[in-house]
């Protein structure tokens, strides 16, 4: 049940971003779309980015963690490349983006995981 709901959350907090970012920083075409997507960043998250940010271990050390934020906006181009109807503008945007669905999503899994 929570995994329904972390993925409901995550789909929320992806089509807000691009909804009230008027495509700006994100394009979904509709919530069905929004859904797939925290669906597929979900199992991005789950099984390639560990793999990544272990082989970018030495870069994220250097630039003391910074480039975690990178690995985050890259994540969110998979997701992009994988999802019809979701479409990423640019790199600064997109590392925007990943950013504020990073913060808001823990945000709502910390409050979910409380209950």
């Amino acid at each position: 049940m929570r995994f329904v709901l972390r993925m409901l959350v995550s789909a929320v907090v992806i089509f807000g971003v691009a909804y009230l970012s008027g495509g700006w920083l994100l394009e979904v075409a509709d919530f069905t779309a929004a859904l797939w997507a925290a669906l597929v960043l979900a199992l991005v998250n789950a099984f390639v980015r560990p793999v990544a940010g272990l082989l970018s271990l030495p870069i994220t050390i250097l630039t003391l963690g910074l480039f975690a934020l990178v690995l985050n906006a890259l994540m969110i181009y998979l997701v992009a490349w994988v999802v019809p109807g979701v479409e990423v503008t640019g790199f600064l945007q997109t590392l925007l983006a990943a950013l504020i669905i990073s913060v808001v999503g823990s945000f709502f899994s910390a409050a979910i995981d409380k209950e």
